[in-house]
């Protein structure tokens, strides 16, 4: 016998589905996963996704539309920069399958190379992690006080 927490009505079933179709949508192409991938790990404006997949800003601003508008991540205008991150509360699909990519992210050459730039870049992108703090600005030209 089922527990009543495991019955799913039609509609949620569908809706589940639904969400399922869209994230392996987004997820298909190989951009778009390592841009989630690198999400993952917090937010980052396209400037950085650029330098980090090693590819032209137009591509990258293509794949960030194309997860946004699917609902696979938000973003906030920061002065002249988008910054793109994860929802703050995805939902059971999404969360499952960002375990799932991780756990492959981990031995994928591609994903470790990805993230072992955006290491390097940890200087660079301390600005983030005071974004809603202090306001601080983009792309390089944040203060150089420690």
């Amino acid at each position: 016998m089922q527990s009543p927490n495991c019955v799913k009505s039609s509609s949620q079933a569908a809706s589940s589905s639904e969400s399922l179709i869209r994230i392996y949508e987004c997820l298909c192409d190989e951009t778009r996963l390592r841009i989630v991938n690198l999400l993952a790990h917090g937010p980052l404006c396209v400037c950085h996704l650029q330098d980090l997949l090693e590819s032209p800003q137009v591509r990258i601003s293509k794949h960030l539309r194309y997860l946004k508008d699917k609902g696979m991540l938000v973003a906030e205008r920061h002065q002249n920069w988008m910054i793109y991150s994860l929802p703050a509360k995805p939902s059971h699909e999404l969360e499952a399958n960002l375990k799932c990519l991780q756990d492959v992210a981990a031995t994928n050459r591609v994903f470790k190379a990805d993230l072992k730039r955006l290491g390097a870049m940890k200087k660079e992108l301390r600005w983030l992690r005071d974004f809603a703090e202090n306001n601080s600005p983009c792309c390089g030209a944040e203060n150089d006080e420690t």
